[in-house]
């Protein structure tokens, strides 16, 4: 068993390298990952400052900021995965991995470290930058904080996987993650929380994917959630994360589309 834990993580790290070493190639798509996030921060905060927190009970810098985490898991992980799972296969990349040793879950793993860890190394930046430049008070529950980042990683990298199935090449991933992306900066709250709109609205907008990893890591940073709130913001993370994987079980493509 210790073999086979060792030969595993070995595996990831070689998927890893190896995947490393396409982003930082690929300067367009390094570019999106280290830089856009950022800047969109920026020019959110800029747009919000008009805005009256009212009940919300928000400054604009800490919906810019905890907002920022969202654009982070949405732009590093979930688009930049899309063109990676889809440029692999249709390099024939992952048809070859699958004739090693890597396991499926393992080739698909490897393949998303380099984003998970540029996505956890812009987060702390993030905390850390906001508490610096900006005065947004520490986190005050920080494992609550750490759990939503990487449940969002989790959720954001399956959707990603799952959004390539249907992605004929890397120029239309482009196209393909349009509906996540916008649906999640809308409605998720990543910057207006749900408690500014609409009664209706904001009861339609719990129910979308990112809207509970959003309450978590706002609660995590924030403060004020109660353990009601808590567990269903849990419960829409998980059962989003499920039907991801079940969608990637079902639909996701290990051979170029013809």
């Amino acid at each position: 068993m210790r073999t086979q834990e060792v030969g595993a993580s070995g595996r990831l790290k070689a998927l890893g390298r190896a995947e490393l070493t396409l982003l930082v190639r690929n300067r367009s798509a390094l570019f999106v990952a280290l830089f856009v996030p950022v800047a969109m921060i920026g020019a959110i905060k800029v747009s919000l400052d008009p805005w009256d927190p009212g009940e919300t009970g928000m400054s604009v810098a800490e919906a810019a900021m905890t907002g920022g985490i969202g654009m982070t898991l949405i732009l590093v992980v979930y688009s930049n995965l899309v063109s990676a799972y889809t440029a692999r296969r249709e390099a024939l990349v992952l048809k070859r991995l699958r004739t090693g040793e890597a396991t499926d879950p393992e080739i698909l793993t490897g393949i998303a470290l380099p984003a998970a860890v540029l996505t956890l190394a812009q987060c702390a930046l993030m905390v850390v930058a906001g508490a610096v430049l900006l005065g947004v008070k520490a986190p005050e529950r920080p494992e609550l904080l750490l759990s939503g980042v990487l449940s969002g990683m989790v959720l954001m990298t399956a959707l990603a996987a799952a959004t390539s199935a249907y992605t004929r090449t890397v120029e239309s991933a482009q196209i393909t993650t349009l509906p996540v992306f916008l649906v999640s900066m809308i409605g998720s709250g990543p910057f207006v929380p749900l408690e500014a709109l609409p009664q209706k609205v904001a009861s339609v907008c719990e129910l979308l994917p990112l809207t509970g990893v959003m309450q978590l890591v706002r609660a995590g940073w924030l403060g004020g959630a109660g353990a009601s709130d808590l567990l269903l913001a849990t419960l829409n993370a998980l059962v989003w994360t499920v039907l991801a994987v079940f969608a990637v079980q079902r639909w996701f493509r290990w051979e170029p589309r013809r």
